[in-house]
């Protein structure tokens, strides 16, 4: 038996694992963000929930771990961030500690137990927030080490014009230090970005996407734009990595008329054609971090020589 636990800006998610298709949710706590010994003690708490002893802890944290130094990048969680963090839990655990990015584990969840089942190459599309992603060949993740292989949100490559007449883009600031990200448009705050530019109104997403489904006008320019910034570079993605099928999470996920959209653009730009939808809704609707740490956990487990 393992836990998993989703760990967020805002709450701690718990999960039991004892086989790929016995994997049930615990408790649910707020993230202590910068206490650290407030942090291990949460997790603790959870643990002993169960009033079982794990065979190890898997974690998704929405961060990524360097490959050589073992730390961790983590901005919303300070308490946690820059520390090796792996280590530091076994140390206060008595556990093994398995640690993967959140997309990641959104990726492996799908490809295990949701939209990517019977697929080879999976890439999980996270469009939420922000961009993110993850990617999955024969059941295993690509690059495991770190949480850096499929983030195809960053990187400065989105257009200098798009949409039907094109409409001019700026290259905007991204959180990583660069400019022209796939992040600072792919996303929610994206969309609101390029309405602004646009447009020059402040609206949520919510209200962008409302008013495009109603068929206005400013508001189906701008998804035009979207679609034709975010289609390139993820039709660029699976022509990398061959993927055969690409779930997708995260609030954008929701609009499946956006989804829809999306899907047909993509598979008029992959080099590979494909008669079916390839762009499509995550099927793990309920915490596919847990998940996807919880399938990571227990494959490690499945490696270990048997007693």
């Amino acid at each position: 038996m393992i836990i998993s636990f989703d760990i967020g800006g805002s709450a701690i998610k718990g999960g039991i694992a004892r086989s790929e298709t016995d994997i049930a949710a615990l408790g649910r706590r707020p993230t202590p963000r910068d206490d650290f010994a407030a942090f291990v003690a949460t997790l603790r708490a959870i643990i002993a929930e169960t009033g079982e002893q794990p065979s190890r802890i898997a974690l998704s944290i929405a961060g990524v771990v360097d490959p050589d130094t073992q730390r961790l990048i983590c901005a919303n969680i300070p308490c946690i961030h820059d520390r090796t963090l792996a280590a530091d839990l076994e140390a206060e655990l008595g556990l093994p500690v398995l640690i993967a990015n959140d997309a990641d584990c959104f990726a492996m969840a799908e490809a295990g137990l949701g939209a990517g089942r019977g697929h080879r190459i999976v890439f999980g599309a996270i469009l939420g927030t922000g961009v993110g992603g993850g990617l999955v060949a024969d059941g295993r993740l690509v690059n495991e080490a770190g949480g850096f292989a499929g983030e195809w949100g960053h990187g400065p490559i989105i257009a200098l014009a798009a949409g039907n007449p094109p409409a001019a883009i700026p290259a905007y600031a991204c959180g990583c230090g660069q400019k022209g990200c796939v992040d600072t448009v792919g996303g929610a705050r994206g969309l609101e970005r390029l309405h602004k530019t646009l447009h020059d109104l402040d609206l949520s997403s919510e209200e962008i996407i409302a008013q495009w489904q109603l068929g206005e006008e400013k508001a189906t320019r701008t998804i035009d734009v979207y679609i034709d910034l975010v289609a390139s570079p993820l039709a660029l993605t699976i022509n990398i990595t061959g993927a055969t099928i690409v779930p997708v999470g995260g609030g954008l996920s929701n609009v499946e008329p956006l989804l829809a959209q999306l899907d047909h653009a993509v598979r008029a730009r992959t080099l590979r054609k494909f008669d079916r939808p390839l762009v499509v809704r995550s099927e793990c609707r309920i915490e596919p971090g847990l998940i996807g740490a919880a399938l990571l956990g227990l494959k490690v487990e499945a490696l270990l020589p048997k007693a």
